[in-house]
């Protein structure tokens, strides 16, 4: 197989994935998309007027907000691989009235947009699902005007502990040809790797700031909404019925066992201004 079969073959299980996960996508437990999307736009000091990107847009986390704060004359574009992702996203403009917004089904390594189109590019955990997140890096900057901002959000240390580790504990028992210690985005889950791969990707005097949070759980069912709702859903559906079952039960009943109320979800915003 060759390296591009390997890239494509793996943009289609995002795509597969997140096309799956939007049943349970916009469920409570998962507010967390919407929280850090909010907090990524607040960071970029929006005004009326502007011309903004979001790339692996989800279902509008960042991009509706963004809308919100460039309105009545701006725009923004958002772009996801998963359709049925983007379907929810249209529908959420709808509800909200926003004219000012699109949704574009693509590949955010194969933009087709001019160089310094954009006063800003939003990517909120997106990049590190790509191969080459220096050259990423390097395409979005791109985009960026003179004195525009791009805007890059990835996942901190811990993420969903305590029980992102039962999880891989529990497949590793059930069905351990599925199990994989392989996590993208610990590529990037401290500031200084961050930092780094924005410096390697032409990107300098970013502004990086860690946030602690977490994600509260009203029960242990809880826990399932988000495996559902997220990139945990191609093993759900990949090791089938009875297994997942069996992985379920492990995972609610430590979860109750040990009462868990919240799950970790620490995030890095950085931040940079083109001069």
């Amino acid at each position: 197989m060759s390296d591009g079969q390997g890239v494509d073959i793996a943009k289609l299980k995002a795509q597969t994935t997140y096309n799956a996960a939007s049943d349970h996508y916009e469920d409570a437990p998962l507010a967390f998309w919407e929280r850090y999307g909010w907090r990524t736009v607040e960071r970029l000091n929006l005004t009326p007027g502007l011309k903004v990107l979001d790339v692996g847009c989800g279902t509008g986390a960042s991009a509706l907000p963004a809308a919100e704060k460039i309105a009545p004359n701006g725009h923004v574009t958002g772009v996801d691989l998963a359709e049925k992702l983007l379907t929810i996203a249209r529908t959420k403009a709808a509800q909200k009235g926003l004219q000012n917004i699109e949704f574009q089904a693509g590949d955010m390594e194969k933009l087709d947009f001019p160089d310094a189109h954009f006063d800003a590019v939003v990517s909120v955990f997106s990049i590190f699902f790509v191969p080459d997140m220096k050259g990423q890096v390097s395409r979005l900057w791109r985009l960026v005007r003179p004195g525009g901002k791009l805007a890059i959000t990835t996942w901190g240390v811990n993420f969903w502990e305590p029980l992102y580790g039962k999880w891989l504990e529990a497949i590793q028992r059930v069905r351990p040809e599925l199990h994989s210690d392989f996590r993208p985005w610990d590529r990037v889950s401290t500031p200084d790797t961050l930092r780094q791969l924005l410096l390697d990707g032409g990107v300098p005097d970013a502004e990086v700031v860690p946030e602690s949070g977490v994600q509260a759980l009203e029960s242990p069912e809880d826990w399932w909404h988000i495996v559902l709702g997220s990139g945990l859903r191609w093993t759900v559906d990949q090791m089938g019925a009875e297994a997942a079952a069996q992985v379920r039960t492990h995972n609610l009943k430590w979860a109750k066992d040990h009462d868990v109320k919240n799950i970790e979800t620490n995030v890095i915003y950085a931040v940079a201004v083109k001069s």
